[in-house]
């Protein structure tokens, strides 16, 4: 059974004439005359008496009639839906998003999108970096942006959003509050609050101890508001993503020698298909200026 079967059916059923339904459905009758055939033959019975001034319904006409009403409003229901998919009405999209970002450097872009699609519902996941990569494999989400210092891998396609540097963050009577710049060597063996997400943390250690330089962990938390908070309480200095701090009395100096710079990309799985909501959020991000935002050509 053919969905035009269905469709003829229905004309016949509504006009009670050969004619009359061909020019509803825009066929020829001998078109429609075969298509209601071939359904007959098909159901093992005729659906329709066929009489020279009136054609109506048998009892097994009368019988499929709901089925086949049935049948064509869900092929028209999915239709719409998938229309309306396509347009980016009523769509969704889960966008993983690593949990060392700052707020602040997503969100006038995701104001910028729903703008230009307001259609589609953006719902964030927070994860470290190395979990949204498992996160894209397995499907829980369709598009993550984070950044690794050990770069992207090749399975993965990477738009680069943003760079930014890292800095050295303390309360106000901190030492490194009246230093301008704070060097590698200055951390030796002061008080450091550790941000247990920090996705450098192992790489600026073995950078740092190569250079003979340790410092001294006297808290730990997964949570950046608390680490911040540690720091303005005065228990030690921190090393943060400069766009990522955000407490109010926090004290902000750069880190040279060695200096330290993330990338952040937009990361969706090589090769795979993606919904029209992930190539919104692509065109989108490729076309909006990013602070510090690498030099690219629009399309």
């Amino acid at each position: 059974m053919e969905l035009y079967q269905v469709k003829y059916f229905l004309a016949l059923c509504e006009t009670l004439n050969f004619t009359r339904a061909a020019d509803k459905c825009a066929v020829s009758q001998p078109s429609l005359t075969r298509a209601i055939q071939n359904l007959e033959g098909e159901f093992g019975g005729p659906l329709f008496h066929r009489e020279r001034q009136r054609t109506h319904l048998t009892d097994l006409g009368r019988l499929m009639q709901p089925y086949f009403e049935q049948v064509y409003a869900q092929a028209q229901a999915a239709k719409d839906a998938a229309k309306t998919f396509a347009k980016l009405e009523d769509a969704s999209l889960k966008i993983g998003v690593m949990c060392t970002i700052g707020p602040s450097m997503l969100a006038d872009f995701f104001g910028c999108f729903r703008d230009r699609y307001p259609g589609v519902e953006v719902q964030f996941l927070d994860a470290a970096g190395h979990s949204l990569r498992e996160m894209l494999l397995d499907g829980s989400i369709e598009v993550a942006i984070y950044g690794l210092p050990e770069g992207i891998e090749d399975r993965f396609h990477a738009m680069p959003l943003f760079k930014e540097r890292f800095v050295i963050v303390c309360s106000g009577t901190h030492r490194f509050a009246a230093i301008d710049v704070i060097r590698g060597r200055d951390l030796h063996e002061e008080r450091y609050v550790n941000r247990l997400n920090c996705e450098f943390y192992e790489h600026a250690g073995d950078v740092l101890h190569a250079m003979g330089v340790y410092v001294k962990v006297v808290l730990r938390s997964d949570r950046d508001d608390w680490v911040q908070a540690m720091i303005v309480a005065g228990h030690g200095f921190g090393f943060f993503p400069e766009f990522a701090v955000t407490m109010p009395g926090i004290v902000v100096r750069p880190l040279i020698e060695p200096e330290f710079v993330r990338e952040i990309n937009l990361v969706t799985v090589r090769g795979r298909p993606h919904s029209p909501a992930v190539g919104a959020v692509v065109r989108a991000a490729r076309t909006y200026k990013w602070p510090g935002a690498l030099d690219r050509t629009p399309v």
